[in-house]
């Protein structure tokens, strides 16, 4: 490695997912990234990202950010129809889960930012968003990959401004580590409140969670916590 590739490595940002690709698409997952991705997807770009005309007629604004197989967020879609709801997700075969499901349940609602969610955040206008929801992200398991978490100081002074006042956020993981490190970031920042009153409130599901197939297998070190965060 020359030292401009070195140079050019330590400057790139830290990616808070692992590898893009994932198992083959079936034949009909090909052609949906093929002729239906346009037509959900936020075009790239700089620009500011006008809510009201990406989802003309609706009241309020979802992110959900690694939507995974998509069964939480088409679920919510169909649930709230008069909500806008932008997925994040750069794993292609999550994102023609999602193309499956919209085509599927006819959800309207939903528009989806295939790649890493820090560039669309910076995108959205301020005060813009009612919920967020981060619903198991990539845990990073070994302790020297835990800089790559998702839920860091930077990450949440940037997406911070982009909830209204009074605006929810939903993390939930099933590593404790990661439920530990999260918990303590978004205490310390100072803007979230924890609305926790007793620990049910965070060792069972939410009364409007939907379980996803990623959730149901169990594969972290612990139960799966749920801290809800408002906006004050």
């Amino acid at each position: 490695m020359t030292d401009a590739d070195e140079a050019r490595y330590r400057d790139q940002p830290l990616r808070s997912f692992g590898r893009t690709g994932g198992r083959p698409l079936s034949p009909r997952q090909k052609a949906l990234m093929a002729g239906a991705l346009d037509t959900w997807r936020i075009p790239e770009g700089e620009e500011a990202i006008d809510l009201n005309v990406l989802f003309p007629e609706k009241k309020t604004f979802w992110l959900e950010i690694g939507f995974g197989g998509a069964e939480h967020m088409i679920a919510q879609a169909a649930r709230n129809p008069d909500t806008g709801i932008i997925g994040c997700e750069p794993f292609l075969e999550g994102v023609a889960k999602a193309l499956a499901g919209i085509e599927d349940t006819g959800a309207s609602n939903i528009r989806l930012w295939p790649d890493d969610a820090r560039p669309l955040m910076a995108r959205l206008p301020d005060q813009s968003l009612d919920r967020v929801f981060i619903l198991f992200p990539d845990p990073w398991p070994k302790r020297r990959q835990h800089k790559r978490r998702l839920v860091q100081p930077a990450f949440l002074e940037a997406l911070y401004p982009k909830l209204k006042p009074g605006g929810h956020l939903r993390f939930a993981t099933d590593v404790k580590s990661y439920a530990d490190e999260a918990l303590l970031t978004f205490l310390s920042d100072g803007r979230f409140e924890w609305l926790a009153g007793a620990a049910d409130d965070w060792r069972v599901s939410p009364a409007d969670h939907v379980t996803t197939r990623y959730e149901s297998k169990q594969l972290g070190d612990c139960r799966p916590v749920w801290f809800d965060f408002r906006i004050g």
